[in-house]
């Protein structure tokens, strides 16, 4: 079939692969723009964008998929059997998704319908889940809610976070992927509706929903710890006891440790042996990384505070 792919981000690398060495041909490919990104704010262009230059492959940089003349480029240039949307970044009108013979799917990091929307690999660790998987669908208008052509599923490790979850998910998409297209192209794909009763939402995530609030159980902020990593990151302010000075920093690993018999601290503080007092029991920060620094164990960063009992991690209140 000619496919003409729909993506911006790392998620969909896998599966473009996996096409490019098919019998399947990738005649164009849509991105979003470049980004401006470092102290310099040069133009970034997206991880897909790399991937077409990289292959010489056709591709289109725009903020806008769904206008007159990017439409009428698609389908009198290109001429897709089917159209591939994966982590994309904009909406596809019905109009695009009506134009291809074989019509439009997607492919979405989770079980749906669980975990609609920009946020499911987060959502799966923070909420505690011992699977997750991948799902590919047709693109509806309602957001994730197409009908299911496959699913494949994988467990959460323990220490699986946002970034090695999403990694693990891009892998097992690929092979799924090529034989739905093998389906389509032969007639033989099943077009299953999904349970809209049974929906859940995963909407995307902002830099302030990671502000950790150590008044929460231990056990429910190192999976938000492990789910927010790499990215927006679970965020406080570490406030030197001794000096008051303070620096922003970001959690990228943690252990539960019990503490019932440790005499009552208020949330945040570090106890005698460094552990962070939480609202039920504590948390062993093993990695950290401080503002303007890069990822280091929590020993280097204590050497290098002076860190002490009595020292604490603050909520970042804006």
């Amino acid at each position: 079939m000619r496919i003409a792919y729909f993506g911006s981000g790392e998620f969909g690398l896998d599966c473009l692969n996996a096409i490019k060495g098919s019998a399947h041909e990738l005649v164009f490919i849509v991105t979003q723009p470049p980004n401006p990104a470092g102290r310099g704010r040069k133009p970034n262009p997206t991880p897909v964008a790399n991937w077409a230059m990289l292959h010489s492959v056709p591709f289109m940089e725009t903020s806008n998929i769904n206008t007159h003349d990017n439409i009428d480029k698609i389908a009198s240039c290109y001429n897709p059997d089917l159209i591939l949307v994966i982590a994309f970044g904009q909406k596809v009108s019905q109009k695009l998704v009506d134009l291809p013979p074989k019509g439009a799917i997607n492919v979405h990091a989770s079980l749906l319908p669980k975990y609609r929307g920009a946020a499911p690999i987060n959502m799966a660790i923070i909420n505690g889940d011992a699977i997750s998987g991948v799902s590919i669908i047709t693109l509806a208008q309602k957001m994730d809610a197409g009908a299911v052509l496959a699913k494949s599923e994988i467990e959460i490790a323990p220490d699986d976070t946002a970034g090695s979850l999403h990694d693990k998910l891009a892998q097992l998409a690929a092979p799924v992927l090529l034989k739905t297209l093998d389906k389509i192209e032969n007639g033989t794909a099943e077009y299953i509706e999904q349970d809209h009763d049974m929906a859940t939402l995963a909407p995307k995530l902002s830099k302030s929903d990671g502000h950790i609030d150590f008044s929460e159980p231990a056990h429910i902020l190192e999976r938000k710890i492990r789910g927010f990593w790499p990215w927006p990151g679970t965020s406080a302010n570490y406030v030197s006891k001794e000096t008051d000075k303070s620096i922003r920093v970001t959690f990228a690993m943690a252990e539960v440790v019990e503490n019932s018999s440790l005499p009552k601290l208020t949330p945040g503080t570090l106890d005698e042996n460094l552990n962070v007092i939480c609202g039920q029991n504590a948390l062993k920060i093993t990695q950290i990384k401080p503002s303007g620094s890069g990822l280091m164990d929590f020993k280097c960063f204590v050497n290098g505070r002076n860190t002490k009992p009595g020292d604490s991690f603050t909520k970042i209140s804006h």
